[in-house]
C-alpha cells in the first residue's frame, strides 16, 4: 500500500490573505515593533518633510519600523534590508509591500540619525514604565567594535613626517620636469589642450601629501590640547605627538585598539553601556574614541540619571574605570560603588575579608580592596558579569553586530544608540509575552 502524504503542489495558485495582519502569527516581533513605533513621537523626523517638494517620499513611520526590526534581528546592512523587503514576509508586512531600495534606506538612516538615536530614551522610558528598569544596581562596561575603516589605512606620526618630506621632494621634482617639457606635452595632449593640465603622478602625490599634512596637523593639535590639560592639572607635557601616535585616513576619529581578549589590534571605537541588573535593559549608551575606559564612569552614570530621572542605588565596573576621584564623586551622590583598583584575574581566589572595624586613615584604594573582599562585596561586584557582559554578547554574538556602518564619532554614537534601542525593544517584547498588545497596554506605557 502506497504512503499518503499531505497535498504538495508547487504550481498551486493561492489567494494571499486579505489583510497584512494575517500574514504572520499573532505575537510576532514585527507586529510589536509596528505597535511601538505607532506610539513613539516621530515629529522631529516628520517635520523634515514639510518643506520638501517633488515625488512623495516613503512614510517615515514605515522606514523607522523597517530599520528597527532590521537592527533587532541583526540585519543592519541597507543592501540586505532591500533584499529582505522583497523576500521576507515580516519586512513586507512592516513596509506594507513598499520596496524602498538600499540607497533610500541608507539615506534615511543618515539624514535622520540624530532623531533615530533619540528614540533610545523614548523606548527606555517605555521599559521603565513597564517595570523593567529598577535602578537598584547598574553595571558599566565598554566593548571594542570595529570602525568602518581598515587599520592598514592608518599612519604613525613618525612615518607622516618621513612621507611628507619624501612627497614634498617628489612634487618639486615633478614640477621642475613639467616646466621643462611644456612644448612636448602640448603635442602629447593634442589640439585644444592648454598643456598645463596636472599630470596624474603629480595629482596623486599632491593629494596624498595634503592628506598626510591634515592628519599630522590634527595629531599636533591633539597633542597641544593634551599638554594644556596636563598643565592645568600641574603636570608637564611636551605638546608634541608621540612618534607612535596614529591617525586613520578613512575614519580619522577611530583609533587602533586592542580587540576583545587583547590578542590583536583593530581600528575601532569603544562602545559604552550602563545596564540595569533587573532585566538587562540598557539605561545609557555612548561611544568614545579612547581605548581606555578611564574617565567614562561619571559621565555614564550622569546619563543614566538624565535618561531615567534618577540615580542607581549601586553601580559596578571593572578596574579600567577606577580612580579615587571617581569613587569619591559617585559616593557623594549616594551611590554604593563596587569597582576594583586593579584588574582581578578570573582564576584569582579572593582572600577572606579581615575581621573587625575598618582602620582609620585607610586610603580610598585600600577601602575598596577591603570592601570587595567581603561576602557582600564579592556578590555585588559579581553582578557585573551577569548584567552588562551578556548584553554585549547578545548584540555582537547573537545579532552579529561587530562593525559600525557609519564613520565619525558623532555618527557612530548615533548608530550605537539605535542598536541599543533595538536591544531594549527586544527586552520589552520578551517581558510582555506572546499575548497580543491591546490599547490598555499602550495607554499605560505611552510617553508623557
Amino acid at each position: 500500500m502506497s504512503k499518503t502524504f499531505r497535498p504538495y503542489d508547487p504550481e498551486q495558485i493561492f489567494l494571499m490573505p486579505a489583510a497584512l495582519s494575517d500574514w504572520l502569527p499573532k505575537g510576532h516581533l514585527a507586529y510589536f515593533i509596528s505597535d511601538v513605533v505607532d506610539h513613539l513621537d516621530l515629529s522631529v523626523i516628520i517635520s523634515r518633510y514639510e518643506e520638501e517638494k517633488g515625488y512623495p517620499p516613503y512614510h517615515p513611520a514605515m522606514m523607522v519600523k523597517v530599520l528597527l526590526y532590521a537592527y533587532c534581528i541583526g540585519v543592519p546592512s541597507s543592501r540586505k534590508i532591500e533584499k529582505r523587503l522583497e523576500e521576507d514576509i515580516a519586512f513586507r508586512v512592516l513596509a506594507a509591500n513598499n520596496t524602498p531600495d538600499f540607497r533610500t534606506v541608507s539615506d534615511f538612516r543618515k539624514d535622520h540619525l540624530q532623531a533615530l538615536a533619540a528614540l533610545f530614551v523614548q523606548v527606555l522610558k517605555l521599559c521603565q514604565k513597564a517595570g523593567l528598569v529598577k535602578l537598584g544596581h547598574v553595571s558599566i562596561d565598554g566593548t571594542k567594535i570595529k570602525a568602518n575603516a581598515s587599520r592598514h589605512k592608518a599612519m604613525s606620526y613618525k612615518r607622516m613626517k618621513e612621507e611628507e618630506a619624501r612627497l614634498e621632494a617628489e612634487v618639486q621634482e615633478l614640477l621642475k620636469k613639467a616646466q621643462t617639457v611644456d612644448e612636448e606635452e602640448d603635442r602629447s595632449y593634442g589640439k585644444g589642450k592648454r598643456g598645463d593640465e596636472l599630470p596624474k603622478e603629480l595629482a596623486f602625490r599632491e593629494s596624498r601629501l595634503n592628506k598626510i599634512k591634515e592628519a599630522r596637523a590634527a595629531l599636533e593639535a591633539e597633542a597641544r590640547a593634551e599638554a594644556e590639560r596636563a598643565q592645568g592639572n600641574g603636570k608637564k607635557a611636551t605638546g608634541e605627538p608621540d612618534d607612535k601616535a596614529q591617525r586613520n585616513f578613512t575614519d580619522p576619529e577611530s583609533h587602533i585598539m586592542p580587540a576583545p581578549g587583547g590578542r590583536y589590534f583593530e581600528q575601532a571605537f569603544n562602545a559604552q553601556a550602563a545596564v540595569d541588573s533587573a532585566n538587562q535593559v540598557i539605561a545609557a549608551a555612548d561611544v568614545t574614541d579612547q581605548p581606555s575606559d578611564r574617565g567614562q564612569a561619571v559621565p555614564m552614570i550622569n546619563q543614566v540619571k538624565e535618561n531615567t530621572g534618577k540615580l542607581p542605588g549601586e553601580m559596578s565596573a571593572d578596574a579600567g574605570y577606577f580612580s579615587s576621584d571617581v569613587v569619591t564623586a559617585l559616593s557623594a551622590e549616594g551611590i554604593d560603588v563596587y569597582m576594583p583598583p586593579e584588574r582581578v584575574q578570573h582564576s584569582y581566589k579572593m582572600p577572606a575579608a579581615p575581621r573587625g572595624r575598618i582602620p582609620q586613615g585607610l586610603s580610598i584604594v585600600d577601602r575598596m580592596r577591603r570592601k570587595l573582599r567581603t561576602k557582600r562585596g564579592r556578590k555585588r561586584y559579581g553582578l557585573r558579569k551577569e548584567t552588562v557582559e551578556p548584553v554585549f554578547g547578545q548584540i555582537k554574538q547573537v545579532r552579529g553586530f561587530r562593525q559600525f556602518l557609519l564613520r565619525g564619532k558623532g555618527k557612530v554614537r548615533g548608530e550605537w544608540r539605535f542598536i541599543c534601542t533595538g536591544h531594549n525593544l527586544l527586552k520589552l517584547f520578551g517581558a510582555r509575552g506572546a499575548e497580543s498588545v491591546g490599547q490598555e497596554f499602550w495607554a499605560q506605557l505611552s510617553p508623557a
